[in-house]
Protein backbone atom coordinates (compact mmCIF):
# COMPACT_ATOMS: atom_id res chain seq x y z
CA UNK A 1 0.00 0.00 0.00
CA UNK A 2 1.54 3.49 -1.06
CA UNK A 3 2.20 5.96 2.11
CA UNK A 4 0.17 8.81 1.95
CA UNK A 5 0.75 12.05 1.46
CA UNK A 6 0.36 14.62 4.86
CA UNK A 7 0.92 18.41 3.89
CA UNK A 8 2.69 20.35 6.62
CA UNK A 9 1.72 24.05 7.09
CA UNK A 10 4.74 26.11 6.94
CA UNK A 11 5.71 29.23 8.98
CA UNK A 12 6.35 32.70 6.78
CA UNK A 13 9.11 34.13 8.26
CA UNK A 14 12.55 36.07 7.83
CA UNK A 15 15.74 33.33 7.79
CA UNK A 16 19.11 32.86 7.55
CA UNK A 17 21.02 30.16 6.36
CA UNK A 18 24.74 30.17 5.17
CA UNK A 19 25.55 34.02 3.25
CA UNK A 20 21.95 34.68 2.39
CA UNK A 21 19.31 36.25 5.02
CA UNK A 22 15.26 36.64 3.02
CA UNK A 23 12.23 35.57 3.95
CA UNK A 24 11.65 32.30 4.07
CA UNK A 25 8.94 29.08 4.14
CA UNK A 26 10.21 27.19 6.83
CA UNK A 27 9.32 24.31 9.17
CA UNK A 28 11.35 22.80 12.06
CA UNK A 29 12.63 19.73 10.83
CA UNK A 30 10.58 17.59 13.93
CA UNK A 31 7.11 17.77 12.32
CA UNK A 32 8.32 16.15 8.80
CA UNK A 33 10.34 13.63 11.14
CA UNK A 34 6.95 12.71 12.64
CA UNK A 35 5.14 12.43 9.98
CA UNK A 36 7.93 10.06 8.29
CA UNK A 37 8.61 8.04 11.40
CA UNK A 38 4.81 7.34 11.70
CA UNK A 39 4.69 6.44 8.26
CA UNK A 40 3.69 9.21 5.85
CA UNK A 41 5.08 11.04 3.22
CA UNK A 42 5.87 14.70 4.61
CA UNK A 43 5.37 17.35 1.90
CA UNK A 44 5.64 21.17 2.95
CA UNK A 45 2.48 23.85 2.21
CA UNK A 46 3.96 27.36 2.16
CA UNK A 47 1.00 30.06 2.56
CA UNK A 48 -0.46 30.33 -0.57
CA UNK A 49 -3.70 32.21 -2.07
CA UNK A 50 -6.48 31.20 -0.38
CA UNK A 51 -8.43 30.46 -3.46
CA UNK A 52 -6.38 27.21 -4.35
CA UNK A 53 -6.87 25.24 -0.97
CA UNK A 54 -9.24 22.97 -2.18
CA UNK A 55 -7.21 22.33 -5.03
CA UNK A 56 -4.09 21.44 -2.42
CA UNK A 57 -5.97 19.16 -0.43
CA UNK A 58 -7.39 17.34 -3.29
CA UNK A 59 -4.14 16.06 -3.61
CA UNK A 60 -3.21 15.39 -0.07
CA UNK A 61 -4.39 12.30 1.75
CA UNK A 62 -4.16 14.08 5.27
CA UNK A 63 -3.45 17.48 6.86
CA UNK A 64 -0.65 18.79 9.64
CA UNK A 65 -1.54 22.46 10.49
CA UNK A 66 1.34 23.46 12.30
CA UNK A 67 2.41 25.44 15.39
CA UNK A 68 3.35 29.09 15.03
CA UNK A 69 2.75 32.40 15.42
CA UNK A 70 -0.93 33.67 17.94
CA UNK A 71 -4.03 33.77 15.70
CA UNK A 72 -5.40 37.76 15.36
CA UNK A 73 -7.89 37.91 18.04
CA UNK A 74 -9.95 39.32 14.70
CA UNK A 75 -10.68 36.32 13.71
CA UNK A 76 -13.05 34.96 16.91
CA UNK A 77 -14.43 38.62 17.05
CA UNK A 78 -12.38 39.58 19.80
CA UNK A 79 -10.17 42.87 20.64
CA UNK A 80 -6.39 42.45 20.98
CA UNK A 81 -4.95 41.83 24.38
CA UNK A 82 -1.74 43.22 24.62
CA UNK A 83 0.31 39.98 25.32
CA UNK A 84 -1.26 38.88 21.83
CA UNK A 85 1.70 38.26 19.45
CA UNK A 86 1.81 40.08 16.07
CA UNK A 87 -0.53 39.20 13.41
CA UNK A 88 0.21 36.43 10.81
CA UNK A 89 -1.94 37.69 8.43
CA UNK A 90 -0.89 35.38 5.34
CA UNK A 91 -1.01 32.27 7.57
CA UNK A 92 -4.90 32.85 9.23
CA UNK A 93 -5.41 33.04 5.69
CA UNK A 94 -4.24 29.65 4.04
CA UNK A 95 -4.63 28.05 6.94
CA UNK A 96 -8.11 28.70 7.84
CA UNK A 97 -8.69 27.90 4.03
CA UNK A 98 -6.89 24.82 4.52
CA UNK A 99 -9.04 23.42 7.44
CA UNK A 100 -12.23 24.46 5.43
CA UNK A 101 -11.34 22.53 2.65
CA UNK A 102 -10.39 19.60 4.19
CA UNK A 103 -13.29 19.81 6.21
CA UNK A 104 -15.70 19.63 3.32
CA UNK A 105 -13.47 17.13 1.42
CA UNK A 106 -13.30 14.59 4.69
CA UNK A 107 -9.49 14.96 4.49
CA UNK A 108 -8.07 13.98 8.00
CA UNK A 109 -6.50 16.99 9.79
CA UNK A 110 -4.25 17.25 12.60
CA UNK A 111 -4.09 20.62 14.18
CA UNK A 112 -0.65 21.04 16.41
CA UNK A 113 -0.71 24.02 19.07
CA UNK A 114 -1.58 27.12 17.22
CA UNK A 115 -3.08 24.59 14.58
CA UNK A 116 -5.45 23.08 17.49
CA UNK A 117 -6.57 26.62 17.86
CA UNK A 118 -7.10 27.87 14.12
CA UNK A 119 -9.17 24.07 14.38
CA UNK A 120 -11.77 25.33 17.06
CA UNK A 121 -11.75 29.36 15.61
CA UNK A 122 -12.69 27.77 11.87
CA UNK A 123 -15.47 26.30 13.18
CA UNK A 124 -16.56 29.54 15.24
CA UNK A 125 -14.95 28.86 18.50
CA UNK A 126 -12.76 31.66 20.24
CA UNK A 127 -9.67 31.51 22.52
CA UNK A 128 -8.19 32.70 25.74
CA UNK A 129 -5.40 34.94 25.02
CA UNK A 130 -2.89 34.34 27.69
CA UNK A 131 -2.54 31.81 30.15
CA UNK A 132 0.87 31.37 32.55
CA UNK A 133 2.10 27.84 33.36
CA UNK A 134 2.35 26.13 29.80
CA UNK A 135 6.23 27.05 29.01
CA UNK A 136 9.12 26.33 30.44
CA UNK A 137 10.40 29.99 29.41
CA UNK A 138 11.24 32.13 26.61
CA UNK A 139 12.52 29.86 23.90
CA UNK A 140 12.29 27.04 26.30
CA UNK A 141 9.75 23.89 26.11
CA UNK A 142 7.87 23.11 29.12
CA UNK A 143 6.47 19.87 30.33
CA UNK A 144 3.24 18.98 31.95
CA UNK A 145 0.64 15.85 32.45
CA UNK A 146 -2.17 15.35 29.67
CA UNK A 147 -5.02 13.31 30.67
CA UNK A 148 -7.73 11.98 27.98
CA UNK A 149 -11.61 11.79 27.96
CA UNK A 150 -12.70 8.39 27.78
CA UNK A 151 -14.85 7.25 25.24
CA UNK A 152 -13.01 10.42 22.51
CA UNK A 153 -10.90 9.31 19.59
CA UNK A 154 -7.49 10.68 21.38
CA UNK A 155 -8.53 8.45 24.04
CA UNK A 156 -8.38 5.34 21.56
CA UNK A 157 -4.96 6.45 20.82
CA UNK A 158 -3.69 7.48 23.98
CA UNK A 159 -5.40 5.29 26.55
CA UNK A 160 -3.30 6.96 29.57
CA UNK A 161 -2.38 9.92 31.37
CA UNK A 162 0.78 11.66 29.47
CA UNK A 163 3.31 13.95 29.94
CA UNK A 164 3.91 15.65 27.14
CA UNK A 165 6.16 18.67 25.52
CA UNK A 166 3.97 22.00 25.70
CA UNK A 167 5.15 25.79 24.42
CA UNK A 168 1.86 27.72 24.62
CA UNK A 169 0.32 30.78 25.87
CA UNK A 170 -3.10 30.48 24.54
CA UNK A 171 -6.02 28.41 24.58
CA UNK A 172 -9.04 27.30 23.77
CA UNK A 173 -12.26 29.33 25.59
CA UNK A 174 -15.01 28.54 24.17
CA UNK A 175 -15.38 25.27 21.73
CA UNK A 176 -16.25 25.40 17.99
CA UNK A 177 -19.01 23.90 16.74
CA UNK A 178 -19.58 19.94 16.71
CA UNK A 179 -15.98 20.12 18.71
CA UNK A 180 -15.79 17.89 21.77
CA UNK A 181 -13.01 18.07 24.85
CA UNK A 182 -11.07 15.35 24.51
CA UNK A 183 -8.26 16.18 26.91
CA UNK A 184 -6.82 18.31 29.83
CA UNK A 185 -4.02 19.46 31.77
CA UNK A 186 -3.95 19.20 35.15
CA UNK A 187 -5.17 22.88 35.85
CA UNK A 188 -8.16 22.45 33.10
CA UNK A 189 -6.77 24.07 30.45
CA UNK A 190 -8.35 21.79 27.06
CA UNK A 191 -5.18 20.23 25.75
CA UNK A 192 -7.01 18.17 23.12
CA UNK A 193 -10.21 18.61 20.64
CA UNK A 194 -11.92 16.78 18.38
CA UNK A 195 -14.98 16.15 15.95
CA UNK A 196 -16.38 13.11 16.32
CA UNK A 197 -17.17 10.69 13.61
CA UNK A 198 -16.17 11.49 10.31
CA UNK A 199 -14.31 13.81 8.45
CA UNK A 200 -11.13 12.87 11.26
CA UNK A 201 -10.25 16.18 12.79
CA UNK A 202 -8.05 16.49 16.38
CA UNK A 203 -6.77 18.68 17.65
CA UNK A 204 -3.95 18.74 20.46
CA UNK A 205 -2.53 21.71 22.43
CA UNK A 206 1.34 20.30 22.73
CA UNK A 207 4.11 19.71 20.55
CA UNK A 208 4.17 15.92 19.79
CA UNK A 209 6.77 16.75 17.23
CA UNK A 210 9.51 17.52 20.21
CA UNK A 211 8.10 14.15 21.92
CA UNK A 212 8.89 10.31 21.05
CA UNK A 213 5.41 9.33 21.38
CA UNK A 214 3.72 8.51 17.64
CA UNK A 215 0.31 7.51 18.54
CA UNK A 216 -1.54 10.45 17.68
CA UNK A 217 0.67 11.17 14.06
CA UNK A 218 -0.25 7.22 13.49
CA UNK A 219 -3.73 7.88 14.20
CA UNK A 220 -3.41 10.72 11.30
CA UNK A 221 -1.48 8.55 8.76
CA UNK A 222 -4.16 5.47 9.72
CA UNK A 223 -6.80 7.73 8.83
CA UNK A 224 -5.11 9.18 5.69
CA UNK A 225 -4.10 5.99 4.27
Amino acid sequence: MPKPLIGVTTYLDPAKWGVWEMPAALLPEAYPRLVQASGGLAAMLPPDAPSVAAEVVARLDGLVVAGGADVDPSRYGADRDPRTGPAATARDDWELALIGAALEKGTPVLGICRGMQLLNVALGGTLLQHLDGHTGGVGVLGAHTVKPVPGTRYASLVGEATTVPTYHHQAVDRLGEGLVECAHAEDGTVEALELPGAPWALGVQWHPEMGDDLRVMRGLVAASS
